[in-house]
């Protein structure tokens, strides 16, 4: 098998020889005719690959999203053929985890340290944006590989990055770029903020790069097929396009970018404080505040590179810009070429007259020359610390120059380190510098550190794309500083391995983020103090936050456990800190010009990525492998990084329900849980497996009935009850109705009280927050102890404290008879955490042990396996059970919604003699009633 593999995000991978694939590829001593333009054309349409699946999984929990991109391919041609998997991500996204199958190999993808390099200075291998293969803020990840002909192959990508909110909105892009008419596609979005939603919108497809591509016939609003459903606090956006529908939007199946904003609620001045685990993060984003006055230069590249429509459109965006300044605004404007032309020496006041002269100034600028942005630089600090110098409100106001150019240094000072070092002594911190690099050939790499090193942000701008609107889209994002000299404190003995804390502006619609570990996880309270300026005073905020255990329903597991942590599973939060201690710790590498600092900072930003499985400049990627295929393999390597760890049961109707993709294997009807259980009308079964015997036994209640199926709750803490409804009974049948559980709910009071209410439709989790979540998507959301995981349309798997597991069908019709309604099946999968005290109609069988002592004649018989006869015929026995002689019968049932038969020996009269007391005594007063008044562990209270 040849493998190639070349990954632009750092990796640089190849299993097999570079030599081999071009001799695969090449032979130069075959000559044929030639062949005619229309078979040629023919043959490559019959050869190329076939995409059958493009699905892309997002979960965003409190801002930090988890994404998982899953390709799959068909090589339908009769010789070898190299595949290429390419996909876009956020620039700011670190890769996580990558895996390959091939046939039925699997290459594993594995984070390892990057060597360093002999010169000190490590280099980056990320494909940056290019005209031909990216799009403004996004790199690009390829793979390919050599597949055998009519062989498939698989490729998982997962990725993960904190949202940034930008002009009020958080923003989540996802590329849809399959490169062909993918036969399955998907873009499947969870969004969970436990301090609710406030908006949420999808915007039409945006491509504005890539010709021969296009938008739906609706440019106004979501893409065609997208569905979105959202409660306060949970939202699920679908985006799922026929073929049909991809080919309006895009025959060559590059369909664009499926843009989500949205924003939160935010009610404290001091901020939102959420904890898990040891760790917090703290979002801070005040509103209603007067904003600052502002001094900004505008600082303009009028060089000969800068001729025709790249100038127009800065000129045009200017003219916009100048007119938005506020009366308390002072301003001036700076051309560069290879002279500094000034149009004022000193700032000045914003009024009608002053715009429109420095609009005629701008509207006459010419280009020309070659690029001093040293001296450029150099010329608006100095015209801000003149004013600075001599001004009484300098003090309560924000300075800021804004950089536009589209080239390299090449007049005056061009060495960069010397143009950092100028700028920083002259600013001294006084000054933030946001850059614009335009074009292909601007060295964005000293613009960023220019940004960095002077408190400031950078963009960049692809030729083609309108330089205007960019600029006046970045303005936007500065146009409204409300605090300056922002120092965000806690205390030393509450708080350790906090983010950044001290911050030099913070402007209208972006939000303040830090995240630490907290010293005690038990603390109750966190103090907060926040000082910072504005424009009447200096302000001081104060508070003590409750940080008290997380509450179910705040914690979706978002990411895979790292192998062989064993230290439980890891939380968003955490990840969160990573994520952003990782990212703060590169810009202070690529900022620090001293060696040794650079080196202590490169060796901690390594251990960090190392330990969370992030790929970055530090780190490289290598594939493992190959090993044999495994069932389950989607689940590991598919999903996983968006829908978090494997719940402890799948769901039991097969594959094609599973969350995420799934790779086409052999049918396997279900995975082996205990047939312990109640399901239809209602049937109920008992397995007992230390003597092998199964036993069943129906229960005719009266709909409204409340059944206690199991009943823990002195000593585990777990109730489980079921709520009846009724049906006709199907016609010539003996029943006159029939009975099905339409609720299932869950009550557990360790280590904190959790209520769970389970409907065909919904299930809602209430631990002291509520959430709701809908059936028809699937979701694991949990914490401290308690896991919920949705499987769309097919089950919920209830996980307590790792040692207690149930799994309730779902069953749905889609045209139901009269007799037929949707219901719900009980099973339970793992009981070893339940008491020997456990009773309810099956609660009471979980620790004990059955056998057949006799047939009904009173001959002593081994029927534990009872002979291959029609159901109902016999032979009859008698069952020893808890004390208890019970007369039963063999008998054939179904379970698992039909698709595993069983022998069972079956109870009749509603297991009369079976049970302990009667059919009353299982009668709850109210869904979450604990109350059991038999067996030992009897619970009095709700």
């Amino acid at each position: 098998m040849l493998l190639l593999l070349g990954l632009c995000l750092g990796l640089s991978l190849c299993v097999g020889s570079q030599e081999e694939a071009r001799s695969w590829g090449h032979s130069s001593e075959q000559v044929g005719l030639r062949v005619p333009r229309q078979v040629r054309l023919l043959q490559r349409l019959k050869t190329k690959p076939l995409m059958t699946e493009f699905l892309v999984k997002s979960t965003i929990i409190s801002r930090y999203a988890f994404t998982t991109v899953s390709c799959k391919m068909l090589n339908r041609a009769s010789e070898d053929q190299e595949i290429e998997f390419q996909m876009q991500i956020p620039a700011a996204a670190f890769i996580t985890n990558f895996t390959m199958l091939i046939g039925d190999k699997v290459y594993q993808g594995e984070i390892t340290e990057r060597e360093k390099k002999s010169d000190d200075r490590v280099k980056e291998k990320r494909n940056k944006t290019t005209e031909e293969n990216g799009e403004k803020g996004t790199e690009i990840f390829r793979a390919s590989a050599l597949i055998p002909s009519k062989d498939k192959a698989a490729f998982f990508l997962s990725y993960e990055e904190l949202l940034q909110r930008r002009l009020g909105k958080y923003e989540h892009s996802i590329s849809v770029r399959p490169q062909q008419l993918a036969g399955r596609l998907s873009v499947d979005v969870n969004i969970l903020e436990s301090a609710g939603i406030a908006s949420l919108e999808v915007l039409p497809l945006h491509n504005s790069r890539h010709r021969g591509s296009g938008r739906g016939e609706d440019d106004s609003g979501p893409p065609p097929s997208t569905v979105i459903n959202q409660n306060e606090t949970f939202a699920h956006i679908l985006f799922k396009p026929s073929v049909v529908q991809q080919a309006k939007i895009a025959q060559n199946g590059i369909l664009g970018d499926f843009i989500i904003r949205y924003d939160v609620n935010r009610e404290q001045s001091i901020g939102d404080i959420q904890v898990l685990n040891g760790y917090f993060v703290h979002y801070f984003a005040p509103k209603d505040l007067p904003p600052l006055p502002k001094n900004v230069v505008f600082v303009l590249d009028s060089s000969a590179s800068m001729v025709g429509t790249k100038l127009r459109q800065t000129k045009d965006a200017l003219f916009t810009i100048l007119h938005d300044l506020r009366p308390q605004d002072r301003f001036s404007i700076i051309g560069f070429s290879n002279r500094i032309k000034v149009w004022k020496d000193h700032l000045i006041s914003v009024t009608p007259d002053s715009v429109r002269d420095g609009k005629v100034y701008i509207h006459h600028m010419s280009p020309t020359g070659g690029t001093d942005i040293n001296e450029a630089l150099q010329t608006a600090i100095r015209l801000l610390n003149k004013y600075m110098a001599h001004s009484d409100s300098g003090d309560r106001s924000v300075s800021l120059i804004v950089f536009l150019t589209d080239g390299k240094p090449t007049v005056g000072e061009t060495h960069t380190l010397k143009i950092l070092n100028n700028t920083r002594e002259a600013a001294r911190g006084q000054v933030c510098i946001f850059t614009i690099g335009i074009g292909n050939d601007v060295d964005f790499r000293l613009l960023e550190k220019l940004s960095l090193e002077n408190c400031g942000l950078t963009r960049r701008v692809h030729e083609e794309e309108d330089a205007g609107s960019q600029l006046i889209g970045f303005y936007d994002e500065i146009r409204t500083p409300l605090l300056s000299d922002i120092r965000v404190d806690y205390p030393p003995s509450s708080v350790v391995q906090a983010t950044k804390t001290l911050f030099p502006n913070y402007f209208n619609g972006s939000e303040i983020i830090i995240a630490g570990k907290l010293v005690d996880r038990k603390l109750d309270h966190l103090h907060v103090e926040v000082t910072a300026s504005n424009s009447k005073k200096f302000i001081i905020l104060k508070t003590d936050v409750p940080v008290g255990p997380q509450k179910v329903g705040k914690d979706v597991l978002g990411s895979p456990r790292p192998e062989g942590d064993g230290e439980g599973d890891a939380n968003h939060i955490e990840r969160l800190w990573s994520y952003l201690t990782t990212k703060e710790l590169l810009s202070s590498w690529l900022q620090s010009d001293d060696g040794l600092e650079k080196e202590q900072l490169r060796q901690q930003a390594q251990a960090l990525a190392m330990s969370y499985r992030f790929l970055t400049p530090f780190t490289s990627m290598k594939l493992r492998g190959p090993s044999p295929r495994t069932d389950g393999l989607e689940e590991a390597h598919g999903m996983s990084a968006a829908m978090g760890p494997e719940p402890v049961v799948q769901s039991v109707r097969g594959a094609g329900t599973q969350p995420g993709p799934s790779l086409e294997k052999p049918y396997q009807p279900r995975i082996k849980i205990s047939k312990t259980s109640v399901d239809g009308d209602p049937h109920f079964v008992v397995d007992f497996p230390l003597s092998g015997l199964t036993v069943c036994f129906n229960i005719d209640g009266e709909p409204g009935d409340i059944l206690r199926l199991v009943s823990d709750h002195m000593h585990s803490g777990v109730t489980v009850n079921g709520e009846l409804i009724g049906a006709p009974a199907p016609p010539n049948g003996h029943k006159k109705q029939r009975t099905y559980f339409r609720t299932i709910t869950i009550l557990v009071n360790k280590p904190e009280r959790s209520y769970l209410e389970v409907t065909p439709s919904r299930v809602i989790l209430d631990g002291g927050d509520r959430l709701v979540l809908p059936c028809n998507q699937s979701v694991v959301v949990g914490s401290r102890g308690l896991e919920v995981s949705v499987s769309a349309n097919a089950n919920v798997t209830v996980t307590i404290q790792g040692s207690i597991a149930f799994v309730i069908l779902i069953h749905l019709y889609k045209k139901p008879a009269p007799f037929q309604r949707h219901h719900l099946g009980f099973y339970i999968a793992k009981s070893e955490g339940l008491s020997s005290n456990c009773h309810g109609l099956l609660g009471q069988f979980l620790n004990q042990d059955a056998r057949l002592t006799e047939d009904a004649a009173g001959s002593s018989q081994n029927l534990t396996h009872p002979p291959l006869l029609q159901a109902g015929e016999g032979p009859e026995a008698v069952l020893t059970v808890k004390g208890h002689r019970v007369p039963v019968v063999w008998k054939q049932r179904k379970i698992y919604n039909g698709e595993e038969q069983i022998d069972c020996w079956f109870a009749r009269n509603n297991a009369a003699k079976l049970i302990d007391g009667e059919y009353k005594d299982y009668l709850a007063s109210h869904p979450f009633d604990t109350e059991m008044t038999l067996g030992r562990g009897t619970s009095r209270e709700l």
